[in-house]
């Protein structure tokens, strides 16, 4: 083997930003009826679980178990899609009537970061894929208007409930490289996550598709 060589020209890789955020309504067993989330800010994953007990039995540490691992997030934004109100417990009880502390339903959620390296500033992205979210209530700071204005941030706690998928743990977060998978098998699974529109010129005409979050089993599917 040869010798270890660091910081190579085109080893230099990094990540970073947030952007193409979309918001899947959870129904029936799938994510659809995806819309765009713009205004996104930040988006922290964090996950918790995973701790070692450890087991004593014959005066010696018989053996180790991990609990199971669990994934919040904390998502920031300057706006949010009318949709993501009932899932922020807001219903509309009339036109521009809404109450809020009602019930808070399941979503799934979708967004980019940026790749890139020394070399190339925008080699490619990450899609990063949540399942099974719900937010809690956030706080809301109001200010006054003064000669430094800021537009209001809002901010989500949520927590996931993992999808199960077989001959695999329970899994509430997929992320697809853009810079390692097929970039055929991509450019068709962008249409399933971002939707297609109706295209009345092609023989024969196209009707537009609805942006969906494939299950975990349905994406290992069109990668494999």
């Amino acid at each position: 083997m040869p010798r270890i060589e660091f910081d190579k020209i085109g080893e230099r890789r990094w990540e970073t930003g947030v952007d193409h955020g979309v918001l899947y309504e959870y129904s029936n067993g799938a994510y659809t009826n995806g819309v765009a989330w713009n205004g996104l800010t930040s988006v922290s994953e964090s996950p918790s679980g995973a701790d070692n007990t450890d087991l004593y039995a014959d005066n010696i540490k018989y053996l180790t178990l991990r609990s199971a691992e669990q994934l919040g997030l904390t998502v920031e934004a300057y706006t949010y899609p009318s949709e993501f109100e009932k899932y922020d417990g807001i219903e509309e009880v009339a036109t521009g009537v809404k109450f809020g502390q009602q019930t808070r339903g399941t979503f799934g959620l979708c967004f980019r970061t940026n790749l890139g390296t020394d070399l190339n500033q925008d080699a490619g992205y990450k899609l990063h894929l949540v399942y099974g979210c719900s937010a809690s209530p956030s706080d809301r700071g109001y200010q006054t208007v003064n000669d430094s204005p800021e537009a209001l941030t809002f901010s989500w706690t949520l927590t996931t409930n993992p999808v199960i998928v077989e001959g695999h743990k329970p899994v509430a977060l997929i992320t697809i490289d853009s810079t390692l998978v097929d970039a055929d098998k991509l450019t068709s699974f962008l249409d399933i996550l971002y939707g297609t529109d109706a295209d009345p010129s092609a023989t024969p005409p196209t009707e537009g598709t609805v942006a969906t979050l494939p299950l975990p089993e349905d994406v290992i599917k069109h990668f494999a």
